[in-house]
């Protein structure tokens, strides 16, 4: 299967993804997406014979917790809606706490890195089985972008995701912008990560655009595509021909022409990449004993490079030193436990300003916490337009304020029905139209139900306006 050149689809651009030319498939948020029909335009580009995968933000595979039948039912009936070769998701986890650690649940709201230990491995590798066997389609899993790293790892990037790949058949999401961030943000070597991974499991890859500021890296997906980004889609090409590459664009949308531009910079350095690698190889005589790194296989005894997803291969038993006594696919003695106690700390660090864990570097951590909250802040504007619309400049600073003292826990609708609990409760708008109008929003979706404190504190304040 080839899935060509893409873009990531977007309510924001749909009508600019359909009047693209030369699309051959696109990629939609699974959540963004309704189990039983889809929006219209997708089903025009599906008539058209545009492939259309799904792609998972929510799912937390690299979490202590064991994935939430729920979330893999919803994900699979979205596969089955869209007719889909694949799903796809993160290397990540999304929320911590909870019973495993007798604490609060909490909620990022964004992705957050899991540690390159052995005891995440194992939790990962048993979720990404639990998660395969739900799903009527292959897994294939993204690297993430990173603003912190974990202390005491013991594996790279690129032997986490080979072993990831060995112990499970799972595919990859190869994200080359998220190589590029982490190479500044932790001094990674996209290169050595490309060597040292299975680039014949990977199912098709990524490319967005990010900006650098104070010498840390934010993969925003809302600035054009970087040169440096390019270079590393290079590197990519000239060691395998990818069976897909897809242009991401979440925010600050540009015109159809500027995306038809990027894409058409994206063949272009493919191209450019399979001619320099076709020319390197050529250089070679057959009986040279090093070919170039470009050319090699990803590793010994490895299956060609080719452009079509692999079959997944069967989970292989753990070596000598790992262990010998328990079932296959089964976590060590305590890893979840371990795992879960390792990310609520960072976690409540992040959202709840608890005391940074031991071995972190307490600035990159200012810099992460800062970052999910103002995605936080973005994406409840995006659920709640009115809210941004009611309160204008002041909701952004009053929204972070809040998130400083508020943990997210019941998603981002839950977020911003209690940010304006907050507003009302704690002595409301000083403009008396703008309190009415908060009032009401807040009273049309808080439900049938009966009346708790809060309730009647806005009921009471929506009274004296009235009586005003």
């Amino acid at each position: 299967m080839r899935l060509g050149i893409g873009i990531g689809w977007r309510p924001e651009i749909a009508a600019e993804v359909e009047a693209l030319t030369g699309i051959d498939w696109v990629e939609a948020v699974a959540e963004n997406l309704c189990a039983d029909h889809l929006p219209g335009s997708l089903v025009r580009l599906r008539e058209r014979g545009v492939t259309v995968v799904p792609h998972g933000v929510s799912l937390g595979l690299g979490g202590a917790d064991r994935p939430d039948p729920e979330r893999l039912a919803g994900l699979a009936a979205r596969a089955e809606l869209l007719g889909t070769p694949l799903v796809t998701e993160h290397i990540a986890f999304v929320r911590a706490g909870g019973p495993l650690t007798a604490s609060p649940r909490l909620e990022a709201g964004h992705l957050l890195p899991v540690p390159r230990t052995r005891d995440a491995l194992d939790v990962l590798c048993e979720n990404v089985r639990i998660a395969q066997d739900a799903l009527p389609v292959p897994l294939a899993l993204e690297n993430i972008a990173a603003l912190i790293s974990w202390p005491d790892e013991e594996l790279t990037e690129g032997q986490f995701l080979a072993e990831l790949v060995e112990r499970t058949g799972v595919r990859l999401l190869i994200d080359v912008a998220n190589l590029h961030t982490n190479h500044v943000n932790r001094g990674e070597d996209p290169a050595k990560a490309l060597d040292e991974l299975p680039v014949e499991a990977i199912a098709y890859v990524h490319v967005a655009g990010g900006v650098e500021k104070d010498g840390v890296w934010h993969d925003t997906h809302a600035h054009p595509v970087t040169a440096p980004v390019l270079d590393v889609l290079a590197e990519l090409r000239s060691r395998v021909d990818p069976p897909g590459v897809l242009l991401e664009r979440d925010d600050a949308f540009p015109p159809g022409a500027e995306l038809a531009a990027e894409l058409e910079t994206i063949r272009g350095t493919l191209r450019s990449a399979a001619r320099a690698g076709t020319v390197a190889r050529a250089a070679v005589p057959p009986s040279s004993p090093v070919a170039p790194a470009a050319a090699a296989p990803a590793a010994a005894g490895a299956p060609a490079a080719s452009s079509a997803l692999p079959t997944p291969s069967a989970p292989s038993a753990p070596s000598g030193n790992e262990r010998d006594t328990e079932p296959l696919g089964a976590p060590r003695p305590g890893a979840r436990d371990r795992t879960a106690v390792a990310q609520t700390a960072l976690l409540s660090a992040l959202v709840a300003g608890t005391p940074a864990p031991e071995g972190f570097d307490h600035r990159r951590l200012r810099v992460q916490s800062r970052a999910l909250a103002a995605k936080r802040a973005d994406v409840v504007a995006k659920v709640a337009p009115e809210l941004p619309e009611i309160l204008g400049d002041g909701y952004r600073p009053a929204f972070l304020s809040y998130a400083r003292s508020r943990p997210m826990n019941g998603g981002y609708r839950r977020d911003a029905m209690e940010f304006v609990e907050r507003i009302l409760v704690s002595g409301g708008l000083p403009d008396p139209v703008a309190q009415r109008r908060l009032t009401h929003w807040w009273e049309d979706r808080s439900g049938p139900r009966p009346p708790g404190r809060t309730t009647r504190l806005v009921r009471a304040a929506r009274a004296v306006l009235v009586g005003k």
